[in-house]
C-alpha cells in the first residue's frame, strides 16, 4: 500500500466524519445561538437553559438523518473492509 493510498484512505475517513457530525454540530449550535439571544433579550441568565433544547434539536435531527448517516458509515465500513486484502499486500 502507499503513501498516496493511505492518505486517501485518511481523506476519506475525515470527510465522512464531518458529513456525519457536521448535521448534529449545526443544528445544536444553531438552537445554542436562538437561545442565546432569546437570554439576553429577556435577561434571563440560566446556563442550564440551552441543555434541553440542543438535545431536542440533536435528537430531532438523529431522528430525521439517522438512516442516512447509519447507511453511509455502513458503506465506508464495508469499502474499507474490502480493501483489507490489497492493504495486506
Amino acid at each position: 500500500m502507499s503513501i498516496g493510498e493511505v492518505t486517501m484512505l485518511l481523506r476519506q475517513g475525515i470527510l465522512e466524519v464531518l458529513l456525519l457530525a457536521a448535521p448534529l454540530l449545526l443544528s445544536a449550535l444553531v438552537v445554542g445561538l436562538v437561545v442565546a439571544i432569546l437570554q439576553a433579550t429577556t435577561t434571563i441568565q440560566e446556563q442550564t437553559l440551552t441543555f434541553v433544547p440542543k438535545m431536542l434539536a440533536i435528537l430531532l435531527v438523529l431522528a430525521l438523518l439517522g438512516g442516512w448517516m447509519f447507511s453511509s458509515l455502513g458503506e465506508y465500513t464495508t469499502e474499507l473492509f474490502r480493501r483489507i486484502p490489497d492493504m495486506a499486500r
